[in-house]
């Protein structure tokens, strides 16, 4: 299994980015998908998160400026993120759960960073 993200640039102060994030290899099931940040000298947290039924949670921090979106067909998740901070400029991963055959439960993989970065 791997997760493949991609969207990340340069982008000003109140700009947007969408980022997406593709799983591809021994897939039955993918369960909970989420985008985490990490900052140098930061821990990785969470951004957003997205269960298999649609039901979503944000960090407070970007609540109202950021969407996370999943589209099972294509085994993506997306992350929308919209009047872009300074203070957003990190390292953002994806990961998701995911059960390789029928009689598995489930495992977190996670993908390369894409980097985002807001700069005027």
């Amino acid at each position: 299994v791997q997760l493949r993200a991609s969207g990340g640039g340069l982008v000003q102060p109140g700009g947007f980015l969408r980022l997406s994030c593709a799983a591809s290899g021994s897939i039955f099931r993918i369960n909970d998908m989420g985008w985490y940040r990490q900052a140098p000298g930061n821990q990785r947290e969470l951004v957003a998160g997205i269960t298999s039924g649609g039901s979503t949670n944000y960090a407070d921090s970007v609540k109202g400026r950021f969407t996370i979106s999943r589209d099972n067909a294509k085994n993506t998740v997306y992350l929308q993120m919209d009047r872009l901070m300074p203070e957003d400029t990190a390292d953002y991963y994806c990961k998701a759960n995911i059960a390789a055959h029928i009689l598995s439960y489930g495992a977190d993989y996670w993908g390369k960073g894409t980097l985002v970065t807001v700069s005027s």
